[in-house]
């Protein structure tokens, strides 16, 4: 029971005067150089982000501390290097018609010209204006990761910033639609992102002995143990824009409007200390920054299929070998293909997100807690439409039963999560072991065998991560150097993949081409060893880094070298480099899913996959974060320095 004097403290005010701040002021420089991309060209350089970060505290009356954080960050390279991520970027495009054995232009699709003519005569629906969507400031769908090979689909993607170019920009959540100097200065922004911590906290005492603890603001919350993959630390979104998934998750987590409150219940008779703690994230939803097409780093590549799909949508466009069973490049007006709307989560009750988690140590010196959240997806789902795209042959709207042009609406799903963790000593090999693992329940995942070409699936997520500080003589005979080693397992239930032959459509029809389903792999396995040395007294670090994709069979390398020079300024010299083959992340591609044979398919009216297989646009899932950074191998400067 709290007692009535706790509460006659009242609400924090500033408290005296007197009460100094505690202020730590730090710049940072982060200037990275690009090498060759898929196509072969050099890209050059990918950052010069220069950012100044405040952090403070002060203590309030009544018990009360505020603490804050403020950043904001100028990146140069839109300025610097435009012609590949500024107003310049981009260009002319050629897509592959292979009915002709050439190249045609955007716009030039052939059932646009003399066959769409011939056989539909001049009142050809497949066609769109040049003029509103012009051939220039576009790439080639994915040519960064995985060039341009043949008999793919592929069509063009505006890459510009949008206040040079809006075509296909759209609001995801805070990104596809931004200006350069939101690209820029991205923490500026109508939901203050430079406003990275701002909270209230204090710790009230019971008069059991016990206590509470309540913060509330702007925050992160952090339930993870394990480094680099997210399975319990979900509550935040994450900005994958700023550096892939290569920059700490405290930089690029979103902060969020919380309220926390922590009961501390101290030690019993089987516990050393126990601690339960609710979360209520009531800020509007936000969800992961996947990066704008034309930014440098643009996870997954999605953010370029993104723009493309809307793009297509509001303006048509060509798609390469789509048309005759996957030969003819096809010109298709607006409203026929892409992403038609994004269903953000409005501000409600019903909207917010509440998590529990219940954590102790045992006598035996064993942490462990036991999580729950109920929480909006991070990822968007896209959903085929039922009905409202525009049948490319008559003009008139699809009807419901017609649900596979290829036009989508994007969703947020609501997820519900229930996990844990655990952190021992394994005293026999002088280690430390860390154990995370959650079930998911909600997710939606691409899925070509579904008639909305998605599923909604279960999914286990789990790390297992091995700590030990170990002598190595020859790097330093006098201090142990960190060995750290995790296992990430993702694991989809009810996974659909059929392979030819195996896939029976509800027509009764065969699949005959290639597998249909989901991209993603069933389970998943990454890995990642971390070497980290100190020398010279600890002012001299350098450090190994090795990310193993075993199902993508793709790895990425990155070593680096930390130098504090002073107390004050910290220097950091390295690279990232990713190895391993694309070869495997051809998928399904559903350009036979149409029902409009045979200049999408084979069938009559089939309305199911028969497996076309391209990199596009669902091999990005098979993939994964490295499969489609492939191409982008980087070195790297950074500079901190502390006022």
């Amino acid at each position: 029971m709290i007692s009535a004097p706790v509460w006659a403290g009242g609400l924090p005010s500033m408290g005296e005067r007197s009460e100094p701040w505690d202020v730590d002021v730090r710049f940072d420089n982060h200037t990275a150089y690009r090498g060759k991309d898929a196509t072969g060209h050099t890209v050059g350089l990918s950052k010069f982000r220069n950012t100044l970060t405040i952090e403070s505290q002060k203590k309030l009356a009544n018990g009360w501390t505020f603490g804050s954080t403020l950043r904001g960050t100028f990146d140069g390279v839109y300025r610097m290097n435009s012609g590949e991520f500024g107003d310049d970027a981009g260009g002319p495009i050629l897509l592959q018609d292979l009915s002709l054995g050439t190249m045609v232009p955007h716009g030039g699709g052939v059932l646009n010209h003399a066959l769409g003519t011939a056989l539909f005569g001049p009142s050809n629906k497949f066609g769109f204006d040049v003029g509103a969507n012009p051939n220039d400031g576009l790439r080639v769908l994915g040519d960064r990761w995985h060039g341009y090979p043949d008999g793919d689909v592929a069509f063009g993607v505006p890459v510009r910033p949008c206040d040079t170019d809006s075509r296909g920009c759209k609001d995801f959540g805070g990104y596809g639609d931004l200006n350069r100097q939101q690209l820029e200065m991205p923490e500026f922004n109508d939901r203050l992102d430079f406003i990275r911590e701002a909270h209230v906290r204090r710790s009230i005492y019971l008069d059991n002995g016990n206590a509470v603890f309540v913060k509330v603001g702007k925050q992160q919350v952090v339930w993870g143990r394990t480094d680099l993959f997210r399975v319990l630390d979900v509550i935040n979104p994450v900005d994958y824009s700023r550096n892939n998934i290569y920059d700490e998750l405290e930089d690029i987590r979103i902060p969020m409007w919380i309220a926390t409150a922590e009961y501390r219940m101290g030690p019993s008779e089987s516990m050393q200390d126990r601690n339960l703690q609710v979360v209520w994230n009531f800020d509007k939803f936000r969800p992961n920054n996947l990066g704008q097409c034309g930014q440098p780093n643009v996870i997954l590549d999605a953010g370029c299929l993104f723009r493309g799909m809307v793009n297509m949508w509001d303006n048509g466009g060509t798609v390469a070998n789509f048309g005759a069973g996957g030969i003819v490049s096809t010109d298709f007006g607006p409203r026929q293909v892409g992403i038609r709307d994004v269903h953000l989560p409005d501000w409600r009750l019903s909207n917010t997100q509440l998590g529990v988690k219940f954590e102790g140590v045992t006598q035996g010196g064993v942490s462990f807690s036991l999580n729950a959240l109920t929480f909006r997806s991070q990822l968007p789902s896209l959903r085929a439409i039922k009905g409202g795209a525009v049948n490319p042959f008559n003009g008139a709207p699809q009807t419901a039963a017609n649900t596979h042009l290829i036009a989508f609406d994007v969703y947020y799903p609501r997820v519900n999560l229930i996990g844990g963790s655990m952190d021992f000593d394994a005293e026999s090999i002088g280690a430390a072991i860390r154990l995370e693992g959650a079930l998911t329940d909600g997710e939606e995942f691409a899925n070509t065998a579904r008639d909305r070409l998605f599923s909604r699936n279960k999914v286990w997520r789990s790390v297992i991560g091995v700590d030990r500080p170990t002598f190595i003589p020859w790097l330093n005979p006098r201090r142990t150097t960190l060995i750290s080693a995790q296992l990430f397992w993702q694991h989809i239930f009810d996974h659909e993949y059929y392979k030819k032959g195996e896939y029976v459509a509800p027509s009764g029809a065969v699949n005959t081409l290639g597998p249909v389903g989901m991209p993603d792999w069933k389970d998943d396995f990454i890995g990642t060893l971390l070497i980290k040395a100190f020398l010279l007294n600890d002012r001299l670090s350098p450090e190994l880094v090795i990310a193993r994709d075993f199902r993508a069979r793709t790895h990425a390398i990155a070593p680096k070298v930390e130098w504090s020079v002073t107390d004050q300024l910290k220097l950091t010299f390295g690279g990232n480099f990713k190895g391993g083959s694309n070869s495997r992340n051809r998928f399904d591609d559903c350009r036979s899913c149409n029902p409009y044979a045979p200049f999408t398919g084979s069938v009559a009216d089939m309305g199911y996959s028969m497996g076309m297989a391209s990199f596009e646009p669902l091999g990005r899932f098979r993939a994964g974060p490295i499969g489609t950074a492939m191409y982008e191998d980087e070195i790297f400067f950074q500079m901190r320095y502390r006022f």
